[in-house]
Order: C-alpha cells, then structure tokens, then sequence
C-alpha cells in the first residue's frame, strides 16, 4: 500500500506543477458553469466597460505573470548593480526631434568610417556611399540578381554547381586552385621601395599638371590685359565742364543724421586703461619705493657721490661688432670761410674757444700790473736783443709763472672748502630727515622711543610708514606684529593722556592710524579693547571692595570709551566692544560719587558719549536721566524734595549737595558762555574763586544742553511725560531762573519747551485677543440633495471632502491589499528556493554517502583479501 500512495502523491506534485500557471493548462478543459459572465444593462456613451467574462484562475494567473516580471525581476537582480545605458546620441533629449537625432547620428558614424588613416598622406580621397554603399561598387555595375524577380533563367543550375553535386568534382577543384593562384599573384603585397617609388611618381606628375595649369592660366592673364589696353583707350571718354557741373548740383546735399554718423565715425575711439591693481600690488611698490628713498638718504648721509652709483661702461672687447651703437650726437664737422680760408672745425669747439677767451679776458682784467708788465717786456723786446735784456726777461716770466700758481692754488683750497661744508650740510640734512623704512617694534618701550618727543606730522609719518613697509602681504609674521602694533598704539595714546598737560591734539591726529589698523584686523582691536575695559571694570569693583565706594576714573580710560566710539558701530543691537562699554559707563554714573568739580566734568562727559553711543539706536538710558536729575539737584539752593528724589550717587543733603550752587552776582554777570575742554580738570585746583564759579555756571550750562537732546531724543516714547516729570519740576519749580545770566535763562526755557512738546505719539500694533464676532445674515442655507432618502453634506466644499475621503480609503485598501499579495509572493519566491536549496543539499549529501559506503565496501573487501592470502 506504502508504493501506490507514494506514486499518488508523486501525481498530486506533478499536477499542481503543470497548475494554471505551467503548461498543464492547455491540456484542462474549462466547465462552462464555472465562467462567470457580468451583463451590462445598457450601454453608456464614454465609460469604459468592465463587465468582462471571466475565466476562473485566469485573473490569478495574469497577476502571478505580471509579479514574475517586475517584481520577482527586482528581487533576483536586488544585489546587482549592473545597469544597461542607452548612450545613443540624443536618447534621453526631449528637446531634440527624431529626425534631427537620426541625422546627427548618421554624421557621427560618418565621421568614424571615413578618418584618414595617415594624416601625412595628402593623396587620400573620401569614400563616398549612397544609402550605406560606396559608390565605387556602384558604378561597377555589380548587381545581385533577386531571388523573386521573374528572369527567364530562374531555376538554371550553372556548371559549376552541377560539376559539384553531379560529378567532376575533382575538375571544378583544379578550376578553383587555378584562379586561386592567379588571385594571389594579382593580390601580392608591394614591397615598400615599390610604393616610394609609386608615390614619388605621383606627386612628380601632379607638379607637372600644376605647372602646367599656372602656366596655362599666366598666358591667359597675359592675353587678357593686352585686349584690356586696347578697348580701355575707347573707353576713357570724358565729360564735358557744363555736363559735370549740372551733376554735381543734381547731387543732393546730405542729410543732418548722414552728417553726424560721419562725425561719429571719425571721433576718437576710447583707448583701452590699465586694470585696477590689487591691494598686494600697490603694497609691494610702496614698499620698493620707501626702500629706494632709505638707500638714497643712506648714500648722501655717508656722504657717497651719485655718479659712483652709476653703472661704468662695460668692457669692450677688439672682437666686438658694436651691433648697438646709437649715434647720439652728429660729429660730422661744420665747413665756413673766415677771412678768405677755409675753416674746419666744430660749434662746440668755438664755443669752447670763446669761453676760454672770456677766461683770459677776466684773468687780464684782474691782474692790470701783469698787463703792465707784459706790455713792458714786449717793448724792451722790440728795442734790443742783447742778452743782458733776455736774462731780465727770463727773470720776470718765471716771477709771473709763480705768481700765477699761487693764485691757482688759492681757488684750488677756496673751492675744496666749498665744496666740504655742501658736503657736511647734505649730510647733515640727510641725518636729520626720517628714515623711510621701519620695522615693527616689538615692544611698547620701543614704540614709545619712536615717537615720543617728535612733533605730530613726524609720528603719522612713522606710523604710516611702518604700516607700508610691513604690510601683511608682504611677509607672513607682519600680521601678528601690526596686530601687537595697535595694543602699543593704545597705550601710547593712553600715556600721552595721563601727561600735564595732557597732549589732546596728538591723541585726536593718532585715532587715524589706529582706526586704519582696526579696519585692517578687527578681531585684534576688539580684543585689546576689550581688555582694557574689562581692567578698568575690575578695577572699580575692587575700589568698591577696598574703600566702599568708587571714583571716576582718569582721563585716559574716558578717552579710550571716546576711541571706541569711533572705531565700532554703536547701533547694533549687541556688540562684543560696545555692549560692555555702554555697561562700564552706566556703573560710572551710577556708582561713582561726585565728590568735587573735576567729577562733575568727567560724568557730564560720560552722559554726552552716552547720547552719542545712543543716537542712532535711540535707545533708552535710565542711567542718563537720573544723573541730569541729580547735576539739577546740586545747583538749587533750597532742598524741597516733594515732586522728585535724588538716585544714588546723590544725596539729598550732605557736604557735596551744592557743588554747582553759585551765589555770587558779579561772578553771573561776568560768565560768558564756553566749551568745558577736557584739559580744564588739571587747571581746577590752581584756579580762583571767581573762575571756579564760572565753570560751575558753564557745567550747568552744558546740563541744560544735554537735557534739550534727551528730550528731542526720547520724544517718541509712550512714557515720555512720566520720564521727564522730575527735570520738569526741577526746571519749573526750583532752580532759581531769574538770577542767572541771560544766556543760561534761554538754555532753561529751550529745554523747558523741548519737555513740554508734545510730539507725535504712536501705539504699538497688538494683535486682538479674541475674533470680531460676525453679524448675522439672514440669506437663506441652500444644500444640494443628489440622492433622495440619503443625508448629504451641507456644503459643496464638505461633500467633495467626503468624497475625497472615501477615495482615499478605497485606495488604501486596495494598496495594502496589493502590498500584502507582493509580500506573499515574495514568500513563496523564497520558500521555493530554500525547498531547492536544502533538496540539492540532501542530493548532494546523498551522493556522498554512498560514495563513502563504495569506499567501505571496497575497503572490507580488500581487507578480507588480504586475510585470506
């Protein structure tokens, strides 16, 4: 029973193998019951039908089929990374049409048959082809006889092919073996003197031709310039004077737009300009050129002629053709008669003459005796020539010889003199000018030994220099020094400060370089701003630690909050320089306390770089207002503290309440108003009583000012009139007004009005908390009903929501459905080949087991031989 039922199951396999999906199917013949058949009621205009027969199993089958080909597809070539690439010309290009892409590609195959194969070889012709055949077998007349043509020798064996098949083979052969020789002996390759020999040959008979045609076309050339010249004199017919005179008034006159075109025409065209030269460029020349400048003030100070500087002429030698000789002067001689001779000679030769007459006429001119004497000897010479008169002569000619080398020597040693004190005095000036190139110092102390004690120009000369010459492109460590550069500069400026009298001027013409050298290395200076700043804040906290309360500090830290002003922006929102700034100044007003004049000075100070920290940002300082507040307080005699209160460092009575209290008439009539300068702190102890009142009088002059501002400044804040209230009942209720001059009574009603005017106020925009509730309409709600005896949707909008929604799950539906059929598919598709995989395992371990039991058997059996023997 075991053998039938394993056969059973074996047909079973087989069957399910030749399934709807094998070859099995077209043997099964389909049950007409079990074919489903859809009616269709009636027939509608533009719907695609779906009312199909269908088959069953065939709807399986197509799905199986479609997923064997893309899906499975995928999986097996999942670890491939192989992909075919069309790299026709134009495959993937929209743009191009068919046409134009076939023809660019047949151009393309054009190009690649038709290469030469010898660029050298002049001689190549191109094979020309019509429909893909060259024309050369064209026109040999070569055709194949069509097989369906109707020919009257259609079905006619020739000789050869019954010899082959019918007999007489072994002729055809010997046929065949002749022609075959006679071919190799025509097809032989040429050796290669044979084709020099050929291709000498040809360009030799194509020379000839060309000689022949430049010849031909030379004589017709020849022929055609002589008939030229006989027709050209029947031609050359002139006009009458009458005939061109009324053509010329025929002419007519140019227009105006002819007439400019011309002159745009001859106008000048723009010539090209040199381009623009880097900043490297313009460094490296201004770095040549100060070079060149230090090397010649080093020559004249060591007091070096300029012509040994000068290159000597070069060695010539006998073998030397002279192929650069220029002809600079024209040496050829001047030929002129002067008293009937002929005379040669030079202008420069007769110039030299003149002047050396002009010479011996001054020498003649200064020395009459010697004329004198001269005269004399010629006349003694004239009367006798006895020799007792030629040895006097002889005496007086060497007595004026010597006279005349004394007066040489003389003007040798004046002129020698001379020329040794212009010496002295170029070197002297060449000492005292400024050396051209700098290097960097290195330390503050160097830089200070620089600058210190030369006048202002002279320090902006240097500073500018050491920049040229060591600017960063130049050498790579130039920026790390110029960046140590600007820290020295800042605390030079910072001891040109603290001198007494401080040097102001100096320190407003070094912002320049200082503010170029932050342009130049803007991280560096905010450093070492910074720095200083976070001192001087340390500072303040341990003098606040130390002695409970803290000072203004000196005049050089209040010039350092002035330079930052200058070299950051202000207006940002928040900077890493200006931020702490404004910081470090709102605790100066707020915890350092005014004790004597010089600190009302230094916090006047500190509220007029506030506002101009503040002027563009307009932004509000509490910190300002209340030190006003206070300056006003110290300045009325009467303290009624009812509509304000003094912020710390002020105090409502005590020893420094009344710092700016003037009490003095005559000193009021004779204050004139004037700039407080910052030098004015070092002059206040050694002033009088009469000047101190003054510059209390001035201090509140400039407080007066300072309030105007604040108040055309902060004029578009909400809170305005609350801010301003305690200045106002300062300036209306307390300071006494009428007894000060009358310059400080219009500063006071200045900025009394400037408080009292009320500028343009604008609320913020908030958005509102809760939406405007909408009025009630009365318009009838109209809803479409589609089917009777269905709720439907109010509105248009919800119903295509709904409908969109139900579309949506249909197809999520349908696409989980159809993941969930790829998965199963993939299941089987993997099922299948592990089942093939382990079933070619078990063969193969099969296969080897009885391979091992053969072993064994013929083993034993040898074993047992061996025995028995």
């Amino acid at each position: 029973m075991g053998k039938p039922t394993k056969q059973r199951r074996k047909g079973q396999v087989a069957a399910k193998a030749t399934g709807p999906s094998g070859a099995g199917m077209a043997l099964v013949k389909n049950n007409p019951f079990e074919v489903k058949i859809n009616k269709q009621k009636f027939n509608i205009l533009g719907r695609r039908t779906k009312h199909d027969v269908g088959l069953p199993g065939v709807s399986r089958s197509k799905a199986v089929k479609k997923r064997t080909q893309t899906l499975l597809k995928e999986y097996k070539e999942r670890e491939k990374s192989s992909v075919f690439k069309d790299k026709r010309f134009g495959e993937y290009n929209t743009k191009i049409s068919p046409e134009e892409k076939m023809m660019k590609r047949f151009s393309l195959e054009r190009q690649q048959t038709h290469e030469k194969k010898s660029i050298y070889n002049l001689n190549e012709d191109e094979e020309l082809t019509h429909y893909g055949q060259s024309l050369a077998d064209i026109e040999k007349l070569n055709d194949v006889i069509d097989s369906d043509s109707d020919n009257e020798e259609r079905g006619i064996l020739s000789a050869e092919l019954t010899a082959a098949h019918f007999g007489g083979g072994g002729g055809l052969l010997r046929r065949k073996a002749l022609i075959g020789e006679e071919d190799e002996e025509e097809e032989k390759p040429k050796s290669r003197k044979e084709l020099i020999e050929e291709l000498i040959a040809k360009s030799k008979q194509e020379k000839r031709e060309r000689q022949t045609q430049r010849e031909n076309a030379l004589e017709l050339t020849e022929k055609l310039d002589t008939d030229w010249k006989e027709i050209q004199t029947l031609l050359s017919h002139k006009t009458p004077k009458s005939e061109r005179k009324d053509k010329e008034e025929e002419k007519p006159k140019p227009d105006e737009y002819d007439m400019i075109v011309r002159e745009l025409g001859f106008e000048m065209k723009a010539q090209p300009s040199d381009r623009m030269k880097t900043e490297e460029e313009l460094a490296k020349e201004e770095q040549e050129r100060l070079q060149k400048l230090e090397a010649d003030r080093l020559r004249r100070m060591h007091g070096k002629d300029e012509q040994e500087n000068k290159k000597k002429p070069k060695h010539m030698s006998a073998d030397d053709l002279a192929d650069g000789f220029i002809l600079d002067k024209d040496d050829r001689c001047l030929l002129s008669y002067k008293g009937g001779k002929l005379n040669v000679g030079n202008e420069e030769e007769e110039g030299g003459n003149e002047e050396e007459e002009g010479e011996s006429e001054e020498e003649s001119e200064g020395e009459p005796g010697r004329e004198d004497e001269e005269e004399a000897i010629v006349e003694e010479d004239d009367a006798t020539d006895s020799p007792s008169d030629l040895e006097s002569d002889m005496g007086s000619e060497e007595e004026v010889t010597a006279n005349e080398e004394q007066k040489k020597k003389h003007k040798g040693n004046e002129k020698k003199l001379q020329s040794e004190e212009e010496e002295n005095a170029k070197i002297e000036a060449a000492r005292s000018e400024l050396p051209y190139t700098f290097t960097v110092p290195e330390s503050y102390e160097k830089l200070k030994s620089l600058l210190f004690g030369r006048i202002i120009e002279e320090q902006l000369v240097i500073l500018e220099r050491i920049q040229k010459c060591n600017h960063p492109s130049l050498a790579v460590g130039n920026k790390a020094k110029l960046e140590k550069l600007f820290g020295f500069l800042l605390e030079y400026i910072g001891d040109l400060a603290t001198v007494e009298p401080p040097e102001l001027r100096t320190i407003d013409k070094l912002v320049l370089p200082l503010y170029s050298l932050c342009q130049m290395f803007p991280e560096a200076a905010s450093n070492s701003v910074k720095f200083v700043l976070q001192d001087a804040a340390h500072e303040m906290e341990e003098m606040i630690e130390v002695k409970g309360r803290a000072t203004f500090p000196g005049l050089d830290m209040l010039i350092y909050l002035k330079i930052t002003a200058i070299l950051f922006p202000t207006s940002d929102f928040w900077h890493p320089v200006v931020t702490p700034a404004l910081v470090y100044m709102s605790q100066l007003l707020t915890k350092c306390q005014v004790m004597t004049l010089q600190d009302v000075i230094k916090g006047l100070f500190v509220c007029c770089l506030f506002l101009e920290y503040v002027s563009l940002s307009q932004r509000f300082i509490p910190e300002l207002i209340n030190f006003l507040v206070g300056m006003l307080h110290i300045a009325i005699p009467q303290k009624r503290l009812q509509s304000y209160t003094p912020v710390h460092p002020f105090k409502p009575a005590g020893k420094n309440s009344k710092l700016l209290l003037v009490c003095d008439k005559k000193d009021m009539e004779t204050w004139q108003k004037q700039n407080l300068p910052l030098s004015i702190m070092t002059r206040l102890k050694e002033s009088s009583k009469t000047e101190m009142n003054h510059f209390r009088l001035s201090c509140l002059a400039v407080c007066l000012d300072l309030i105007k501002k604040c108040a055309a400044l902060y004029k578009s804040l909400s809170s305005f009139h609350e801010i301003m209230q305690p200045i106002r009942a300062l300036l209306t209720e307390h300071i006494p007004v009428s007894e000060y001059p009358k310059q400080l009574q219009e500063l006071h009603q200045n900025a009394l009005k400037e408080i009292e005017d009320k500028g343009k106020h604008y609320t913020p925009l908030v958005c509102e908390k809760k939406k405007p509730v909408p009025l009630k309409l009365y318009t009838p709600k109209i809803v479409k009903v589609l089917e009777f005896g269905r709720k439907q949707g109010g509105s248009k909008e919800e119903q295509e929501r709904k409908r969109l929604i139900h579309k949506h799950k249909r197809e999520f539906k349908g696409a989980v459905r159809e993941i969930r059929k790829d998965n199963q598919f993939l299941a089987r598709m993997q099922l299948s080949e592990i089942m093939e995989r382990d079933s070619d395992r078990k063969r193969k371990v099969k296969n080897l087991f009885n391979s091992l039991a053969t072993q064994e058997g013929e083993w034993k059996a040898m074993k047992r031989k061996k025995f028995k023997n």
